[in-house]
């Protein structure tokens, strides 16, 4: 059985990650590929990435951003393996027996076509509101979970055959929810999915005020899926737009706004860039951008 590790790159220094992945590869004699793109990323990395290179068996550079849907597309094109396994070029491997894990879940069940391996948070960053939001909305706890909601792109193992069926939604150039739409896609499906706790580090140390601007992108990808009626199947059930378009149905939006814009963005805003964010004001955040761009 062969796997193509597949790390879209941007912007990141990605030396340490494939050199544990190859250093695994090598000690417990995988039949692997290591194979990387790199998204048009700002040429100042072009020395870190030449000897990054050396540990991969394909470096693709692409001469202009395509996002984060096509990118990973792309692979299918520059790889062979039988699986796909993808990892986020910020992600780190703390765990020597990753890819092992993977391959050990695989021989158990032959007829799983996606497992998902979870993530969690570099302590050093734990208390900015990206992490926290991960932390109490994203990581699943239990040794395995078999509900697709739990999915993210950051650490699974696909098979090529489900993957060339189910392709990330490239009219999602942005961030923001190109995950979900292919998770949920597959689940309607009825891929078969695994969730196992086979985790990387996540290494993110967004600022909160970057977190903010980056949530209002995800929310301008979201107003842009619900005005495609052929995605509805796959986003009805993500909360702030179902509270939203409730919201707008009971011809409150205007109210909900002028109260949000007088009486609570100042406080949510000030408790969101501080160094003890909560939440649930990132919640209401996201519900009133979401509610502002559906007028």
């Amino acid at each position: 059985m062969t796997i193509s590790v597949c790390i879209p790159v941007y912007n990141f220094d990605i030396r340490d990650l494939v050199t544990v992945l190859r250093k695994e590869i090598q000690i417990h004699q995988i039949e692997a590929e290591i194979v990387l793109i790199d998204d048009a990323s700002n040429s100042g990395f072009n020395e870190i990435y030449q000897e990054a290179s050396a540990y991969a068996d394909q470096f693709v550079f692409l001469d202009k951003n395509i996002g984060r849907s096509k990118i990973r597309n792309l692979f299918l094109e520059h790889t062979k393996g039988e699986y796909l396994l993808f990892l986020d070029c910020d992600a780190k491997i703390d765990n020597t027996d990753l890819l092992k894990n993977y391959l050990q879940e695989i021989e158990q069940d032959r007829e799983v076509e996606v497992i998902y391996g979870n993530f969690k948070i570099d302590p050093a960053y734990s208390k900015t509101l990206r992490n926290r939001y991960s932390i109490e909305r994203e990581i699943f706890s239990g040794d395995r979970i078999s509900d697709f909601s739990v999915f993210k792109t950051v650490n699974f193992i696909i098979k090529r055959e489900a993957f060339i069926k189910f392709q990330f939604n490239e009219t999602l150039v942005n961030y923001g929810y190109e995950d979900y739409v292919f998770a949920k896609k597959m689940e309607l499906n009825k891929v078969r999915f695994s969730a196992i706790n086979n985790p990387v580090m996540h290494v993110d140390d967004t600022s909160n005020e970057v977190f903010l601007a980056k949530t209002e992108t995800a929310m301008n990808s979201l107003c842009q899926l619900s005005q495609d009626v052929k995605n509805e199947n796959y986003i009805k059930d993500i909360k702030v737009l179902r509270m939203a378009r409730k919201i707008k149905d009971l011809g409150f939006s205007k109210l909900f706004i002028f109260l949000y814009e007088r009486l609570i963005k100042k406080i949510a805003l000030k408790n969101l860039l501080s160094e003890d964010p909560d939440v649930k004001y990132l919640d209401v955040y996201k519900l009133a951008l979401l509610l502002k761009k559906m007028r």
